[in-house]
């Protein structure tokens, strides 16, 4: 039977990022013996904070003996109580007293029996804040029976529950100290990976797929070996999750680079970081030779992701009316998107999908980033005087390496430019004498191979635009 994920929350249910909350717990002064009772240096209560831990385990206890708790229904009172300790757990002070309290294998006896999807969420929500600390950290990523109840809970298919279990262990894997251990515990568990591809191709709840992109993109780069495996998994047999194939009714492979794309895709007009999360992991796959195959390999030979990014290049970055100050906002999202398209237009020359003729409106926009560059001071440094003075003091590392990036694609590109791509180029309006210069600026002297094909090419289609080319390139030259 397919496994759904319900994206329908309960009517007073947050399920976005808890931290935002503006608590008001209880104050240590509603004792009647308040003396030594504040927790840290805050007014909470320590007798509180016992008073309802207790409860919830006498709750939880007596649920799970009668067999009475229903899923989804939750005490309002408790609710109310266990959301304070939720609240109060973002301060350090409160972190630290629930460690001592041993809170860690509290919680994990109550998500252990609990049938209430609200409770879970709730107790994994307050391991989440505690984890934010380094000493509750270690404590709980130490914990190997609670790390893995915490890993099935990913196969949950309540979307507030994915959501607190993907924050508190992506909030572990940005740990340092315990990062390899996560890793570690994660690359044993098979169900990991396909519970979040899983997700990514099912989820519609733009919340849940940016942290479980997030959490992907984190491990994936704590652990090399680990995304490896997961990229060439994708060849092994499962009989885990998996979604089903809408024309023959049979269940499909949960593949890593399908679910990636399509969690894109799903992000592409709701969450502009999210995209960027998801593009960035692409990016990761394309750094080692299995993630290159898997990602040119995908859907058509790679037609789908160039398809996706393409439309995405041409529709929505950087756009004709857009100012050059657009490059700055979007430009990790572009760095990815560029470098994913440079990658596969090298793996894959001899596709349909990477002639210079189908491709104009992309050398226009990859021309139009290193135009708004110029105007953003962001130079080749190969041109800086060795005093310094030409360089650009406020300069930004992350422009830096999109201008590296649009270099490097626009030479694989303008290597196999013919006279007929660039009359038609000039003709459609995407290659103008402007954006010419400004390629000139960034190209030379690193790219001069792909430069002399630029000028051969447009010799031959507009002799008045090949000159004032050529006299640019000859002073750039000189320069360097």
């Amino acid at each position: 039977m397919e496994k759904k994920i319900n994206d329908s929350s309960p009517p007073d249910v947050e399920v976005s990022n808890h931290m935002d909350r503006n608590p008001s717990p209880p104050s240590s002064d509603d004792e009647e013996d308040s003396v030594g009772d504040s927790i840290g240096s805050t007014v909470y209560s320590k007798h509180w904070v016992f008073t309802t831990l207790t409860k919830l385990i006498e709750v939880i206890s007596e649920d799970s003996s009668s067999g009475e708790q229903d899923s989804g229904d939750l005490d309002e009172d408790l609710e109310n109580e266990i959301c304070k300790v939720w609240d109060m757990s973002t301060n350090k002070d409160v972190a630290l007293f629930l460690q001592e309290f041993k809170a860690p294998e509290i919680l994990l006896g109550v998500i252990a029996k609990s049938k209430c999807s609200r409770l879970t969420e709730i107790c994994v929500g307050i391991l989440g804040n505690m984890a934010c600390f380094q000493e509750p950290c270690l404590v709980i990523s130490k914990n190997d029976d609670l790390g893995e109840v915490l890993l099935m809970l990913l196969s949950d298919t309540d979307p507030p529950t994915l959501l607190e279990t993907s924050r508190l262990i992506l909030t572990c894997l940005k740990q340092a100290e315990v990062s390899g251990t996560w890793a570690d515990r994660i690359s044993k568990a098979q169900s990991v990976r396909d519970n979040l591809c899983f997700i990514m191709t099912s989820s519609t709840n733009v919340d849940l797929l940016v942290k479980v992109g997030e959490l992907v993109d984190e491990l994936f780069q704590v652990d090399e070996d680990l995304m490896t495996a997961w990229i060439k998994g994708d060849s092994q047999p499962r009989e885990s999750l998996s979604v089903t194939d809408s024309e023959n009714n049979e269940p499909a492979a949960l593949h890593l680079v399908p679910c990636v794309l399509e969690a894109a895709k799903q992000l592409r007009s709701d969450s502009p970081e999210g995209l960027d999360v998801y593009m960035h992991i692409m990016v990761l796959l394309g750094t080692v030779d299995e993630g290159v195959q898997a990602i040119v390999q995908c859907a058509d030979g790679g037609k789908e992701i160039w398809n996706f990014l393409f439309d995405l290049t041409c529709s929505d970055l950087c756009q004709p009316n857009d100012p050059p100050l657009i490059v700055q906002e979007q430009k990790t999202l572009l760095s990815s998107v560029f470098s994913i398209m440079s990658m596969m237009f090298v793996s894959q020359a001899d596709q349909n999908y990477t002639q210079i003729d189908k491709n104009l409106p992309l050398v226009g926009s990859i021309m139009r980033v290193t135009e708004h560059l110029d105007t953003l001071k962001v130079k080749n440094p190969e041109y800086c005087s060795p005093d310094g003075s030409d360089s650009d003091d406020e300069g930004d590392f992350h422009l830096q390496i999109l201008r590296d990036i649009c270099c490097e694609f626009l030479s694989h590109i303008l290597s196999k430019i013919t006279k007929e791509n660039l009359l038609e180029g000039i003709k459609q309006g995407h290659v103008t004498k402007n954006r010419c210069l400004s390629a000139l600026r960034h190209l030379l002297p690193v790219y001069d191979t792909s430069v002399n094909s630029l000028l051969a090419a447009i010799g031959e289609a507009d002799r008045t635009l090949a000159d004032t080319l050529q006299k640019e390139a000859q002073r750039l030259r000189r320069q360097s």
